[in-house]
């Protein structure tokens, strides 16, 4: 028996545990159909559409869909702590899949016109901004607490292998079809995670969810009483969202650089979209591991990310573009598991669903932004220029992560929130 047992912990718990790799298997549908959608759409707008501010135009585009995490927080805090998460994550990916199969009739009927394109984006953005920190919150109703670790690893690792697959296929896509079969596998995907969602047991649910003897639910905090009783945990989302503004830039910048530097086509930007995925997913898996507290792992990743977005703007090719998505991709992963693992501790039981929307929405809030600028910087500069830029701004972003950690370390607030990392990396 004990052979069995031990046997079964070295499986992967996407395997041992079937109810979490039903849930994971149907973030990873919604997550890639989200990025096929949405890569695929950038690159239509860049190499297709024409116009003379492709830049702006793709940068409005994905502003759009990243709107819905950040205006609709309170409403998605609310809905994930008042109903049943099955029932949430199940409903959001049917809409998905409703609004995907609408556009898709529409497309075979004729071109979707440049609004429709816009309202798709938005629709299925803010689905997956309810899915998404809905899926957070009920990782420790999914898994024994010893598997929080390797649950938050996979978790996070969907972000990764969905862009892997998603950005993969989106330009390839719209290369020989153009949008209507993207829009049409996107359905699939969507309708698809939502039967294996429902197919799915929250077995800790109910008794994870208030406590165990407690027969009523405590008084719901505002969000801004979450975060302000949080100060290192607030500090830190605010590094992060700042980091995010010419991190997420590459987005815009990715597409801009295969056209005007590589002069190439939608296979290009497929390849860097793989190699950010690859990276990121490997870092995934691998962050637990890297040595020493999260703050100063978090301010040696930005500074390695700096340098690697730098990179194609010195020395143009896509060898060099390749290598370096592949090194801000492992960055990117090994921060998000870092914390995310030590959010899912520190953070009491009952504000999770606030704090994972607040986070969400604060992450999210500087993508639009980046999206804007960097779209409309990219009608005036060199995408070698925006490159430079990207890295440049990284750079003070790691010195104040540092400087947080000096300071958590003067004042001891930073020494219990290690430690769970420090456990995790022994268990991992």
């Amino acid at each position: 028996m004990n052979a069995l047992g031990s046997r079964a912990r070295r499986l992967p718990l996407v395997l041992r545990n079937r109810s979490f790799g039903r849930v994971w298997a149907g973030q990873l549908l919604t997550q890639a159909a989200s990025r096929m959608f949405q890569v695929g759409a950038v690159w239509w707008l860049v190499g297709f559409a024409g116009g003379r501010h492709r830049g702006l135009d793709s940068g409005l585009f994905l502003m759009v869909s990243t709107l819905p995490a950040v205006a609709l927080a309170p409403v998605i805090a609310r809905v994930v702590a008042r109903h049943a998460h099955r029932t949430v994550l199940a409903g959001a990916a049917a809409v998905a899949g409703a609004a995907a199969t609408a556009a898709a009739v529409l497309a075979q009927a004729g071109a979707l016109p440049m609004a429709a394109i816009y309202a798709v984006g938005l629709a299925l953005a803010a689905c997956q901004a309810l899915f998404d920190p809905c899926l957070t919150t009920s990782v420790p109703e999914l898994v024994e607490d010893a598997d929080i670790e390797a649950a938050t690893g996979f978790e996070l690792s969907t972000q990764s292998v969905a862009g892997l697959g998603g950005g993969l296929l989106g330009p390839l896509a719209v290369d020989t079809g153009g949008l209507p079969g993207v829009v049409a596998a996107c359905a699939v995907a969507y309708l698809f995670a939502a039967l294996l969602v429902l197919s799915a047991r929250f077995p800790h649910a109910t008794t994870r969810a208030h406590g165990p003897a407690s027969g009523t639910a405590p008084a719901a905090r505002s969000l801004r009483q979450v975060l302000a009783g949080l100060p290192f945990i607030r500090r830190v989302l605010v590094c992060f969202a700042a980091a995010n503004v010419f991190t997420t830039a590459v987005y815009v910048v990715m597409p801009l650089y295969t056209r005007g530097v590589l002069h190439s086509t939608g296979s290009t930007v497929a390849s860097l979209e793989a190699a950010l995925g690859a990276g990121t997913l490997v870092g995934s898996f691998t962050g637990a591991r890297v040595p020493g507290r999260p703050v100063a792992v978090g301010s040696v990743c930005l500074t390695v990310m700096a340098g690697a977005l730098a990179m194609p703007g010195l020395v143009a090719g896509h060898a060099v573009a390749f290598g370096a998505l592949c090194v801000v991709g492992w960055c990117v992963g090994v921060i998000g598991v870092r914390f995310v693992a030590l959010f899912q501790r520190l953070v009491p039981a009952d504000d999770k669903p606030e704090f994972f929307a607040v986070m969400q929405a604060l992450l999210g809030a500087t993508f639009p932004v980046a999206s804007l600028v960097f779209g409309a910087l990219g009608d005036h500069l060199t995408a070698r220029t925006l490159c430079l830029v990207q890295g440049a701004g990284l750079v003070p972003v790691a010195l104040a992560l540092w400087w947080l950690g000096g300071r958590a370390d003067a004042d001891g607030s930073q020494a219990s929130a290690a430690q769970p990392l420090a456990r995790a990396g022994e268990t991992s």
